[in-house]
């Protein structure tokens, strides 16, 4: 569909200059450009927002990742082929706040249609907060935020909020609703089959959000143990406690004395299961573990698909972390 066959323009080098992109390599999930099609040319940010242009776009779209399979996605650097790529596409499809990389880029690059769907649902804050906060249980959490800036690794959205909005069905599907009506206005001649694919994800989450609920509606304890704070939607969603090693930042290193108060929730509320995830390192979670006799599993946030993965795309990785949850709680 793309008709501004032009040169990358004087923005997007000026960006490319400005973010240091010059010598880096090309990360995308289709090596095909974007913009080098005659489909709708959709780049998105990473995994989850794929998904939501794939499912949506059908037939009509071609979908180009900037985030590779099992590249974490969080400190993602841009190239200057991917900056091209964001030049030449039909639309941007990012999630702000998540990737500061990719916010500087898809603002600086000449794109007719960009998608932020930050601004298609609305964002709370979970997770460390400065000062620190107490939880429905009590559980004192310590403020990540000065340790996360010391090291570069902010990726909170403005005002602190959490962005990780798609691990929360019911979220995800209020994202889904406006990537298809922001689809249906840039492409009009295929909003109809827009305006169905986009009906039907929505019926698809619907009726995972049902599973959650039932499968998590009988449980011996509310609370689990993860390795950053990524899954706060979800526990809100559906009535959990998420303790978190780290806070919004998976790399983020937890004090002493975070680790001792964990040591001392588990004993307290029944955690049975610390869980990692499958793109950064086990090694705290499996520390934390052996330290007070608990098992480790991976709690997926489904930043991407890989061979390692329990499931072939979002859905099946979501129904995994489902079995996982119900285990590690007791559920019946």
């Amino acid at each position: 569909m793309n008709v501004r066959r032009r040169p990358i323009s004087a923005v997007a080098l000026a960006a490319v200059t400005a973010l240091g992109l010059s010598t880096l390599t090309a990360c995308s999930s289709d090596s095909a450009a974007a913009g080098s099609t005659d489909k709708f040319d959709v780049v998105a940010s990473f995994y989850p927002m794929a998904f939501l242009a794939e499912r949506i776009g059908g037939e009509h779209v071609h979908v180009t990742s900037l985030t590779e399979p099992g590249q974490e996605p969080h400190d993602l650097e841009i190239s200057a082929h991917q900056m091209g790529e964001l030049e030449k596409s039909d639309a941007a499809l990012y999630l702000k706040g998540l990737q500061p990389a990719v916010d500087k880029a898809v603002g600086l690059a000449e794109v007719s249609t960009k998608i932020d769907a930050a601004e298609l649902t609305t964002l709370e804050t979970h997770g460390t907060e400065a000062g620190g906060h107490e939880d429905e249980h009590g559980h004192a959490h310590e403020a990540e935020h000065g340790h996360e800036a010391e090291h570069g690794h902010d990726h909170d959205h403005e005002g602190g909020a959490d962005p990780h909005v798609w691990l929360d069905p019911v979220k995800y599907a209020e994202v889904a609703e406006g990537v298809g009506k922001a689809f249906q206005k840039a492409d009009p001649d295929h909003a109809a089959d827009y305006r169905k694919n986009t009906a039907t994800l929505v019926k698809d989450l619907k009726a995972l959000d049902e599973k959650f609920r039932t499968g998590l509606a009988n449980r011996r304890t509310d609370v689990f143990v993860t390795t950053h704070a990524a899954f706060g939607y979800l526990a809100e969603r559906y009535g959990l406690t998420e303790e978190a090693i780290s806070g919004l930042d998976p790399e983020s290193e937890p004090s002493g004395a975070r680790m001792k108060e964990l040591q001392e929730i588990a004993k307290a509320d029944g955690v049975t299961t610390v869980f990692y995830e499958t793109l950064v390192s086990d090694r705290t979670a499996k520390t934390l573990a052996a330290d007070v006799g608990l098992k480790t599993d991976v709690l997926d946030p489904v930043e991407g698909i890989t061979d390692h993965s329990r499931g072939e795309d979002y859905l099946q990785v979501m129904e995994a972390n489902l079995t996982a949850l119900r285990t590690a709680l007791g559920a019946r």
